[in-house]
């Protein structure tokens, strides 16, 4: 089963399609490096929750939207190669990006179950 990496990030209203326009360019990257699959996701349906949500997760401000990403692998050791590769990608070495990257969560995982 794949490895997947996760992403939750809160990004401004007025700066979404600059934030399209980078998740295009970078899931051409990611793919071109190795990379399954990319998928990024705006929310819809996230309410605020008592104690944890996506947009408390985020610190989401009322002006932000939170987007959630994923992005698959054939399994760990290759997520580890494309990983490196776009990291190292001059194309992505942006001087400010449309969100704040201090905010956004994401991590690694061993998919266990897929129906």
């Amino acid at each position: 089963m794949p490895y997947v990496d996760g992403f939750i990030l809160a990004v401004p209203k007025a700066s979404i399609e600059p934030y399209k326009t980078l998740a295009r360019e970078a899931g051409e990257i990611w793919k071109e490096h190795g990379a399954l699959t990319y998928v990024e996701c705006i929310a819809d349906d996230t309410p605020v929750g008592e104690l944890t949500s996506f947009p408390r997760a985020v610190i989401a401000k009322d002006d932000e939207v939170v987007i959630f990403s994923w992005i698959t692998y054939p399994d760990r050791a290759a997520r580890d190669a494309v990983l490196a590769k776009v990291m190292a990608d001059p194309r992505l070495k942006k001087d400010n990006y449309p969100f704040d990257g201090k905010r956004m969560i994401y991590g690694g995982f061993q998919t266990f179950l897929e129906i």
